[in-house]
């Protein structure tokens, strides 16, 4: 029972400093004391140290000797190779989903482009939280209905670390637009079982959202 309490507080440090990492609280090259970060989360600093070490392998922090530990974050070029990536995975995903997809989540992603719809204009009015938690809601019906623990885990790595990016592609009400019509695309062919047009129209979605982030100065 100890060993299994003191792996969920490494786990829920680990998950909190990642947090913080990729919404933008702690910036990039700051510096991360152990002592401050367990004061903010009432720990102790062993979970903090190891959680530390765990993001360094994830390439989210740079541990120098005697020196500390700073963020890294996620760079222009990690974006860029993400999205690349990910545009081919996410075509795996809609190929594999028309095999797999379950009438309920067939259901559920309609219901998403909907609840899309409707707010929609609040993303004129510069209010994007529903519009991209809706985006995000639907990629992860996708991973679950790929019937691929593996891919679903890969692909729900690469979205969670492009979170601020994909917040700011919302933010463009003719892209958010036109995502939301990429998404009915997606679902029209899975619900057709076209697995070869599922996956073009995934990998394209992926790469349009790419060019997108290309065309802002600050991504």
């Amino acid at each position: 029972m100890e060993e299994h309490q003191d792996y969920s507080l490494r786990g829920r440090v680990f998950q909190a400093i990642q947090e913080n990492i990729l919404n933008g609280v702690y910036k990039e090259n700051e510096e991360l004391r152990e002592n401050t970060i367990a004061k903010e989360l009432g720990v102790s600093r062993t979970p903090v140290r190891e959680a530390l070490r765990q993001l360094e392998l994830e390439g989210l922090v740079k541990i120098v000797p005697n020196k500390g530990a700073c963020v890294t974050g996620i760079t222009k070029n990690d974006v860029k190779d993400i999205y690349a990536i990910r545009s081919l995975l996410e075509g795996l995903c809609a190929r594999w989903a028309t095999e797999h997809i379950t009438d309920a989540q067939v259901d559920e992603l309609e219901e998403i482009i909907l609840l899309s719809e409707f707010h929609l204009k609040r993303v004129k009015e510069g209010q994007t939280q529903q519009v991209t938690e809706l985006d995000g809601k639907f990629h992860e019906i996708l991973y679950e209905a790929s019937n691929s623990r593996i891919l679903k885990h890969v692909l729900s790595d690469f979205h969670k670390y492009v979170r601020m990016v994909r917040k700011a592609s919302v933010a463009n009400p003719e892209r958010a637009e036109r995502s939301i019509e990429e998404h009915k695309d997606i679902l029209h062919a899975i619900k057709n079982r076209d697995a070869n047009a599922a996956e073009i129209l995934a990998n394209a979605h992926m790469m349009n959202v790419m060019k997108n982030l290309n065309m802002k100065e600050d991504i």
